[in-house]
């Protein structure tokens, strides 16, 4: 039963409220502040309701105000319901700014009270159960920020992350297209303190360079033809938040010049005007171009790439990243039996070997084209190699100069169904024997069996 504490200095009032709710809750009393705290402190009430005039100062709501602010210093989660008269309406509301949930008036309405009640218990139900469901994904073996991989170099990429998100260095990520340069800048602001802010892409190779500075600093009205109106850029967009420009070794010259000014200066000026705006923005750029020699050639600006490199993250291209394509390959499998209404059980084990086998020019990204279209493609219970658009020679062991025996292949795509069950249930052994339509004793046999690491 839920723990409810009644904080008021009337016994008659206390007593009311028990006998109407004992039912529902369990009542704790309290006539005063130091009472009011004892209970809190010891029993951890996640509802309160709180008479705002309690002693020794009834007349005023300076100790309701007290016990109020206490409690939430000790667990704002807490939801705090002010019963107030008619006359203290402004200090209710004051209250509600100082982190009261909500209030109700005097004589209270018991039935009223009761719809407060059961909102407010809900509803810190449901903010305790998000932020246990936000640790279970932080803490997802092979999982950051909604980035997979178990490999070093990604979980060094995750460590880098964890290190510098506080931080607002600019950060420059290095990666093959297709990587997920994209992800890792949006996981770096979710983990900083402007995560409550923007986070603006941009990609700066996507758009002309005659337009691209409008975009990036924004323009005054009549700044050129066209331009019927003020507009703001990405830049003030990304105010208290995060700009990810992408592909900026595409980034013109003389919009290196002005994104170097933001850096020193953290100044913008829209085209077409003289008024310096200031912006308070993070930089996190990306580029799957060999920048040094940019530089070398003259396209790039040493002092702007000192500038927006303070950390730099290289992404390794999907081809060296092992048993990730299989970790990826079974997450990608999940995503789209959900989104078509598919019950694919997973890959044959030729396909999966010319998983393996494939260079993945395109990364992650066409690794996950290629999944979504054989879900939509297979027939059976199983995506074979012709359904992720291989020849059945594409990628497979014999094709390396090591054809499997039938065992091994079998063995093989045991491992690799168990493995990326696991990992996509966070280690949750009754749901992946579930997804793998076997008992949990048959998985356990197997886990031992293969000495999989759960």
């Amino acid at each position: 039963m839920e723990k409810l504490l009644i904080v008021d200095d009337n016994e008659d009032i206390r007593k009311q409220l028990k006998w109407g709710l004992s039912k529902d809750y369990q009542i704790m009393l309290a006539a005063n502040v130091a009472e009011a705290l004892a209970y809190f402190t010891k029993h951890r009430p996640s509802v309160i309701t709180l008479d705002l005039g309690l002693p020794p100062f009834v007349e005023t709501s300076d100790e309701g105000f007290r016990c109020l602010t206490e409690m939430l210093k000790i667990d704002p989660s807490i939801k705090v319901i002010v019963i107030s008269g008619n006359d203290e309406r402004v200090n209710a509301l004051k209250s509600i700014e100082m982190g009261a949930y909500d209030f109700i008036q005097k004589p209270v309405n018991l039935d009223e009270l009761k719809v407060i009640l059961s909102r407010a218990f809900q509803l810190h139900l449901l903010e305790n159960e998000n932020k246990r469901l936000q640790g279970e994904l932080k803490n997802r073996p092979g999982e950051y920020g909604g980035i997979l991989g178990q490999c070093s170099e990604m979980q060094t990429v995750f460590s880098t992350i964890r290190k510098i998100a506080a931080s607002d260095v600019a950060v420059m990520i290095n990666g093959e297209s297709g990587t997920g340069k994209e992800l890792v800048a949006r996981a770096i602001h979710s983990a900083s303190l402007r995560s409550g802010g923007p986070f603006i892409p941009i990609n700066c190779g996507a758009i002309p360079d005659n337009l691209l500075e409008a975009e990036l600093f924004g323009h005054e009205k009549g700044a050129f033809t066209g331009a019927m109106a003020k507009v703001q850029g990405k830049f003030e967009y990304a105010d208290k938040g995060t700009l990810f420009l992408d592909e900026i070794g595409e980034l013109p010259p003389p919009l290196q010049v002005k994104l170097l000014r933001f850096l020193q200066e953290k100044l913008v000026q829209r085209v077409g005007g003289r008024e310096d705006i200031p912006v308070d923005a993070r930089i996190i750029a990306a580029t799957n171009i060999d920048i040094t020699k940019a530089m070398s050639e003259g396209a790039f600006r040493e002092d702007l790439y000192y500038r927006i490199s303070v950390v730099t993250l290289e992404l390794p291209p999907l081809r060296s990243r092992g048993e990730d394509i299989a970790l990826l390959a079974t997450f990608f499998l999940r995503k789209f039996n959900e989104d078509f209404r598919k019950k694919v059980r997973g890959y044959s084990a030729s396909a999966m070997d010319a998983l393996r086998g494939y260079t993945w020019p395109g990364n992650v990204r066409e690794l996950e084209n290629k999944v979504q279209r054989a879900v939509l493609m297979a027939t059976g219970n199983l995506i074979e190699p012709e359904d992720l658009g291989f020849t059945p020679q594409t990628g497979s062991a014999a094709a390396r100069g090591g054809a499997l025996t039938l065992r091994e292949a079998r063995e093989r795509l045991e491992i690799d169904l168990i493995r990326g069950s696991l990992s996509a249930n966070a280690g949750n052994i009754a749901k992946a024997a579930d997804d793998l339509g076997v008992s949990r004793p048959t998985l356990y046999d197997l886990i031992k069996k293969y000495s999989i690491e759960v």
